[in-house]
């Protein structure tokens, strides 16, 4: 298998569309894509994410700000397709310096009712405390709530 981003337009204006990645999975690599996301002026209305630990699939569906007049749709796929590990394998070997001690991770848990744009409001409000997201949990039950883990750092 290789790497894919694939961008769907909506087929009405309103409607979003839907970004799917398909390639090698890594920590925290869904935060990255969100963040991405989020730079380029979207807003992330739903979201479903599988790992099997190796490989991950991502499907997110995203509309525009109404204060962005153009999504430069090119240079997002090339962004994300860029964020993406590449499908070789490597071996590294990684010592921690003794000088720093790694910060430690928090988790940050949450239910409530689901509504559109939960996790583009609280991965924003995260970036904007300068929090690192790790790795992130989200469950949608059938009755509409959801329960959203955090796995957070703060880097001091």
């Amino acid at each position: 298998m290789r790497r894919r981003v694939l961008i769907q337009k909506g087929k009405n204006p309103g409607e979003p569309h839907v970004i799917t990645i398909n390639c090698p999975d890594k920590t925290g690599i869904s935060c990255d894509i969100c963040r991405t996301i989020l730079d380029y002026g979207l807003y992330i209305t739903k979201g479903d994410v599988s790992t099997d630990g190796r490989w991950c699939y991502i499907v997110l569906w995203v509309v525009p700000q109404s204060s962005i007049p153009i999504v430069r749709w090119p240079n997002l796929k090339n962004r994300l397709l860029s964020l993406c590990p590449s499908c070789t394998v490597s071996f590294y070997l990684n010592q921690p310096s003794p000088r720093s001690l790694p910060s430690p991770v928090y988790l940050l848990s949450f239910c409530c009712l689901d509504r559109n744009e939960l996790l583009h409001d609280v991965t924003q409000v995260l970036c904007e405390l300068e929090l690192t997201i790790e790795r992130v949990k989200v469950t949608t039950t059938p009755d509409g709530r959801v329960l959203d883990l955090f796995f957070i750092t703060d880097n001091l």
